[in-house]
């Protein structure tokens, strides 16, 4: 009864935890309800009668302990990468229990091998190990390891081959349903096919789609969770499981909406590709600016809307961002932050950056509700981001972004651009936004850029 009561406890504080965490202002509440949850859950499962060895469970226990504690004081420009691996490992562990129960019960008790257990335990392998590597390439890519190609990787017949792949792994577990014990040899064909269709999986695509892909895997992990709520006839983990799931489709499905794309051109369009256009050698002039100028022009402005990007992630500038910002606010600029849901590397990087610098909620803005109002904005300043501010995305039928919608830098009277180089983003393509008549680039890190730009907007330096 009293287990039943502690995985009761911890559905309904899941629930409350995903309620909460979509609003700010109550989104510490929402993540102490999350380890509230999970710990009752654990708790309520130590408290099953039939545990085994308590040795094995002991040092599961502090190896978690020893992964875990390094992976939370990660820097928060690692934190997609971290959040990669945590998948990886959620599906690992659905994978290895999986595999466990099939041979456990294939040795010690075959008549557990009903057609229903078999297929939960075939949907949670799959599901599980190819999430397991296909986080961890995920994780590659991310963090920029170098034997792991950021670049999409393609080849002739690679979708056809993928699914031929898919395809024969689930044939083999529909053979396995039919007969679990006489056809075991199949089992290890199918992990081997789970564990490969993981890494074919996300090597075609580039780091511009790593959000969504993110959320997807998320959306797999839980998937799997539920299959093995299913084998180990646990309903919390079925209800956690469908919980993560989903949450992590519906996300999938708005980063796509975000980006005018759909699943399947996510995952087999291979975005990201360079364009041979790109490599034409073409020389087109940029016009520059210097920090002293650019203050100039921000302290003649009396709308400002700051448009950051994975570049102020990687140059940990928000801090000086919100210098910047408190010195305009000071000067009565209005200033505001437009947020696309792509900027960055995970769902919502932008939001937890700024949040972390304290930079009221409420001055940023999405998409949909800035776009409309740039006209009338008097300078755009784009901090490190590159993709989802090119004007190509709504015209050049021939770019990899076309139809995805972008933030509108260029309509502002005057964009700032704050740029280490003239290097492309993970798209592969040039950024017609810095080539504009009105837009000036500001080339250097964006700590350091930014720095300057607050030294020369301050009382002394007026």
């Amino acid at each position: 009864m009293l287990i039943q009561l502690a995985y009761l406890l911890a559905t309904g504080l899941f629930v409350f935890s995903l309620h909460w965490m979509k609003d700010p202002k109550t989104a510490r509440r929402g993540i102490l309800a999350g380890v509230a949850a999970m710990t009752a859950a654990i708790l309520g499962t130590l408290a099953t009668p039939d545990i085994g060895n308590w040795a094995w469970i002991a040092g599961a226990i502090a190896l978690g302990f020893a992964v875990g504690i390094p992976l939370s004081r990660v820097a928060l420009t690692a934190v997609p990468q971290r959040t990669a691996l945590s998948h990886a490992f959620g599906g690992l562990a659905a994978g290895l229990v999986g595999t466990a129960k099939y041979y456990v019960w294939l040795y010690e008790a075959p008549a557990n091998l009903t057609a229903f257990r078999t297929a939960a335990i075939i949907i949670e392998v799959i599901l599980g190990f190819l999430t397991f590597t296909g986080s961890l390439m995920a994780a590659g890519k991310l963090q920029e390891i170098r034997w792991i190609p950021q670049r999409p990787v393609t080849y002739r017949f690679q979708n056809f081959s993928n699914l031929a792949l898919f395809a024969i792994a689930l044939l083999c577990g529909v053979a396995l349903i039919v007969k679990p014990v006489q056809l075991s040899f199949l089992f290890p064909v199918i992990l081997v096919l789970a564990l490969a269709f993981g890494v074919l999986l996300i090597i075609p695509i580039g780091g511009a789609d790593m959000p969504t892909v993110i959320s997807l895997l998320n959306s797999y992990a839980g998937l799997s969770a539920v299959a093995m709520g299913f084998v180990l006839d646990n309903k919390l983990l079925i209800t956690a499981g469908a919980l993560d799931g989903s949450s992590g489709l519906i996300l999938s499905i708005i980063m796509c909406r975000a980006m005018n794309r759909s699943f399947t051109n996510v995952l087999f369009g291979a975005f990201g590709q360079v364009q041979s256009a790109a490599a034409t050698g073409e020389k087109r002039n940029v016009l520059s600016e210097t920090p002293e100028g650019a203050a100039q022009v921000l302290e003649m402005a009396r709308e400002v809307v700051i448009v950051p990007g994975y570049g102020m992630a990687v140059a940990q500038a928000q801090h000086r961002v919100k210098e910047l910002y408190e010195q305009l606010n000071k000067r009565g600029v209005n200033v505001r932050f437009a947020i696309h849901p792509v900027a960055g590397r995970m769902p919502g990087h932008m939001n937890v950056l700024l949040a972390e610098a304290e930079i009221p909620y409420d001055r940023l803005i999405e998409l949909d509700d800035i776009n409309p109002e740039m006209p009338q904005v008097d300078v755009a300043l784009v901090i490190g981001a590159n993709d989802v501010v090119n004007p190509a995305a709504r015209h050049d039928k021939s770019s990899p972004i076309f139809g995805m919608p972008i933030i509108d830098a260029d309509k502002a009277r005057v964009c700032l651009t704050v740029k280490r180089s003239m290097n492309p983003g993970f798209a592969g393509i040039e950024n017609e936004l810095y080539y504009s008549e009105h837009s000036y680039m500001l080339f250097g890190d964006a700590k350091a850029v930014i720095g300057d730009l607050v030294k020369q907007l301050a009382p002394h330096s007026v």
